[in-house]
């Protein structure tokens, strides 16, 4: 038997404020293990690796120059939180499960779409943009497949078999989810905060609901990330109403984020009582915000240079957004075209494209959730797997 994956901890990353877990390979053998085969993920854009673009295809770049090379269906540079999570476990990319081409599923689905709301849309993608796929269709996805799954094993003909995982996977298995952003965002310009406060229980009952569901069909372990402080985003910096005195002194906008405080509160609230109610499965929330605010707030403190300004984008300035052109696109603005372009150095900024974060800021918080110092209740992944080096 060879050496096992052994564990290192670097301590103390300066200016984070958190023990940063940093896995080191000094060998590796069969011997490596992981209480999780696989990860099923329902979300939006924050975790989509590639469903949206299945479903309508029209990606190009820059998206996914940094590690890919090409367009790979996600909303960065490179890779997202759950790309590095997976990695972390072993495990490989997720597979779309809108996408027919290629995907191999023997370790989990990846049930988010780019848009993805938790509520229902009552309203059509090519009117205001959001997805059809919101978290019930997410939701119906799972079911379908955990059946398809099932029957297929007890069939006769074996031959769709080869990409599916084994029936048992399910209760084997670490279900994420991070959605909610845009239930929170899509209407803010429209209704303002105290609107969209109205319509947050829903949001959080909606993912406890569905959390509930996935139990009934053997999911034992869940990872709820809350709500990023989109007060921090050049998106919402440039096209929500604030005034100069709503500016923290980091440039922030403190109604949106201290909105975002309330509702990541009813989450983590509502969690608690759902995991009360439990038996036998472990319900974690997972503090992405506060890890997220010190890269907006401190950047250079973490490696980077840019908290509040995008790399892809039109404009410069302190934002680097217009709302009128997104990133890569080209289009006709006072009688010229012009194109929305992107940085030479997306590894020195946290924002990607003023709505989502560089590969750079994915891993710095996948390094933070992996330490277990964001988990509420704490939950000991290090001990339920050997963690891969995500570099």
């Amino acid at each position: 038997m060879g050496l096992r994956l052994h564990k290192t901890w670097m301590i103390f990353r300066e200016g984070l404020g958190v023990w940063v877990v940093m896995v080191a390979m000094l060998g590796y053998s069969s011997d490596s293990k992981c209480d999780f085969e696989a990860i099923f993920n329902f979300g939006d854009s924050n975790s989509d690796t590639g469903g949206f673009w299945a479903a309508f295809p029209a990606q190009s770049g820059p998206f996914g120059m940094t590690y890919f090379k090409r367009p790979a269906g996600r909303a960065s540079d490179g890779r997202l939180i759950i790309d590095f999570f997976a990695q972390a476990l072993g495990l490989p990319f997720l597979s779309p499960y809108l996408q027919s081409i290629g995907s191999d599923y023997r370790h989990g689905v990846n049930y988010a779409t780019l848009a993805s709301t938790v509520l229902l849309p009552n309203t059509s993608l090519f009117v205001t943009g959001i997805s059809p796929f919101s978290l019930a269709i997410q939701l119906n996805q799972m079911k379908e497949f955990k059946a398809k799954v099932d029957e297929l094993h007890h069939s006769s003909d074996r031959t769709g078999l080869t990409k599916l995982p084994s029936p048992d996977v399910f209760g084997k298995s670490l279900y994420t989810f991070y959605i909610g952003q845009n239930d929170f965002t899509s209407n803010l310009g429209a209704i303002g905060i105290g609107g969209v406060k109205q319509y947050l229980p829903q949001v959080v009952s909606q993912i406890a609901g569905t959390i509930k569901v996935c139990i009934s069909i053997t999911g034992r372990a869940f990872l709820v990330l809350n709500l990023a402080p989109v007060g921090c985003y050049p998106a919402f910096l440039v096209e929500l109403s604030h005034g100069s005195s709503d500016l923290d002194e980091f440039g922030c906008a403190m109604s949106y984020n201290n909105a975002v405080v309330d509702y990541n509160n009813m989450l983590k609230e509502t969690l608690a009582r759902t995991r009360k109610a439990l038996s036998n499965a472990s319900l974690i929330y997972v503090d992405t915000y506060s890890v997220l605010l010190q890269l907006f707030r401190h950047p250079k403190s973490h490696g980077l240079q840019y908290g509040t300004k995008a790399c892809c984008g039109h404009g410069g300035g302190v934002y680097n957004f217009d709302p009128r052109l997104y990133c890569g696109n080209s289009k006709m603005i006072n009688g010229s075209i012009v194109t929305a372009t992107v940085c030479s150095d997306p590894q020195n900024y946290v924002s990607w494209d003023g709505i989502h974060a560089t590969e750079a800021a994915n891993k710095i918080v996948t390094m933070a959730i992996l330490n277990g110092s964001y988990f509420d209740p704490p939950f000991p992944l290090h001990l339920l797997c050997d963690l891969h080096p995500i570099g």
